[in-house]
């Protein structure tokens, strides 16, 4: 089955726990009616977000760092010094931070998902290091050197580690430079074997890994980025510190951040699942690029069976916010598009305000139950075959693409499901034809609409064509037999 995944901001929620029960909570002892829950809802994995060693360099740039601060004081009005501790994408070691309970507060957590069927995610970041490494200063040679005319040339891009030598912080190379961190040197094979000793110590402690920004460990990616500095990355890393896993936990599951079109590639040097960003830009676009998403939806199935689709992640936009009045109708879409589903905790209840990594408490905002319900009824229709194994076919709907209303059918021998999607203001009356609907019974038909509690609608079907009717940012999924 494709997984249903949970992230959660472990700091952030260990926080939220310590309040509600009014007692320090780590993950040695997070209440039973917490996984009682996670389980309820249907999830499959959880992504702890957030375990390893914090870094002291990390939290200090974080405290002092303007632009930071006004992203921190944005979220929280009454932000205070304890709120602030260092990005868990800075990591010092992968030993688990003992503030979150340690390595046997994340032991217990597992087995107490483990007795519930759901498997454990973690993080890997195989790009870069905490300022303040383990490795350092006796092996420098792991990082990315950095010459005094080049420091001078740009001294925002680089790290003093001792007097007068100077290392590269790790950078996506569209983008400034992660300033609490250092770029690891994947041109010299020591560290293709440290990286990899790390990934194997974390498989000890999980069931699969998110591997943050993968694709800038690419050989190509790497070379183009940092040849002139560090010399030719000549081994691609990915194939070698996978296989090694897997020879230890042959069901081990590694999941790639991915971003610049990287996803297929990234599948075949061995990940099961890599991020799907075109999807989100294409629904989250303004309006929705309906041409765009089409094109994708139907590509090839090797390569849509392994994408990890997401409305809402903690480096996008909250999805309420993204989405305002097509929250709903985009759940809709992305939960029964092939592939991994992600949710983020807060996502099933609308919140709107995202939470800066560096925070360790959330703003206090309103739920909304209507959304929780929506999401759940959901989660219980996308465990059916069609939607873990059925292909997926675009529907001729009586409306263009401008009109912002599309939608598609996924298949298998004896059932189909449909889904529709209206992403606009205005109503519409939407019109498909389908050989499936010659002559079906009504009585095998069931119609859910994410205009809940709205009642669900009546399908009108005559001679293989369907009509129904969509409200304004309404999504309708209907199911049927088809025997």
């Amino acid at each position: 089955m494709f997984p249903l995944v949970y992230e959660i901001n472990t700091r952030v929620w260990l926080k939220e726990l310590s309040v509600k029960h009014g007692r320090s909570i780590t993950l040695e002892n997070v209440p039973e009616e917490e996984f009682r829950n996670i389980s309820e809802d249907g999830f499959d994995m959880v992504w702890l977000m957030g375990v390893w060693k914090h870094s002291r360099y990390s939290e200090a740039i974080a405290a002092a760092h303007r632009g930071l601060r006004s992203e921190f004081l944005e979220h929280l009005k009454d932000l205070h010094p304890d709120d602030i501790v260092g990005s868990p994408y800075a990591i010092p070691s992968y030993d688990v931070n003992t503030a979150i309970g340690g390595y046997a507060g994340l032991l217990a957590f597992r087995k107490q998902l483990a007795d519930m069927g759901i498997r454990l995610m973690l993080d890997f970041v195989p790009n870069h290091m905490a300022l303040d490494n383990r490795w350092l200063p006796e092996h420098p040679e792991l990082f990315i050197p950095i010459s005094k005319h080049e420091q001078c040339q740009d001294p925002r891009s680089c790290f003093e580690y001792a007097k007068g030598k100077f290392l590269a912080h790790g950078k996506d190379p569209y983008f400034p430079p992660w300033t609490d961190t250092l770029q690891l040197n994947y041109a010299n094979p020591a560290t293709h074997e440290m990286m990899i000793h790390n990934l194997s110590h974390i498989s000890d402690l999980c069931d699969g890994v998110r591997c943050d920004m993968a694709m800038l460990v690419l050989k190509d990616v790497f070379n183009t980025t940092w040849e002139n500095l560090s010399g030719k990355m000549t081994e691609e890393f990915w194939p070698k510190a996978i296989q090694t896993v897997r020879k230890k936990h042959p069901k081990f599951l590694f999941v790639a951040e991915s971003y610049w079109n990287r996803e297929w590639d990234l599948q075949q040097v061995g990940f099961d699942f890599t991020y799907d960003k075109p999807f989100y830009d294409y629904l989250s676009s303004t309006p929705i690029n309906v041409p765009k998403l089409r094109g994708h939806l139907l590509a090839e199935w090797n390569y849509q069976k392994r994408l990890c689709r997401f409305i809402e992640n903690h480096d996008e936009i909250r999805a309420s916010e993204r989405f305002g009045p097509n929250h709903a109708v985009a759940a809709l879409v992305m939960l029964t598009s092939p592939g991994m589903h992600l949710i983020h905790k807060g996502q099933l209840t609308g919140l709107k305000k995202k939470v800066p990594v560096q925070l360790v408490r959330q703003a206090r905002e309103p739920s909304h139950k209507a959304l929780l319900h929506l999401y759940l009824k959901l989660f219980s229709f996308i465990s059916d075959d069609v939607f873990q194994e059925g292909r997926t076919e675009w529907l001729e709907l009586n409306a263009d693409d401008e009109s912002l209303c599309f939608g598609y059918c996924r298949t298998t021998p004896g059932r189909i499901a449909f889904v529709l999607a209206n992403f606009s203001a205005t109503g519409i009356n939407t019109r498909f034809k389908h050989p499936s609907l010659e002559g079906m019974d009504h009585s095998a038909i069931t119609v859910f609409s994410t205009r809940y509690p709205d009642p669900p609608h009546e399908s009108d079907i005559s001679d293989s064509t369907m009509n129904i009717r969509l409200a304004p940012h309404e999504g309708v999924l209907i199911l049927a037999d088809t025997r």
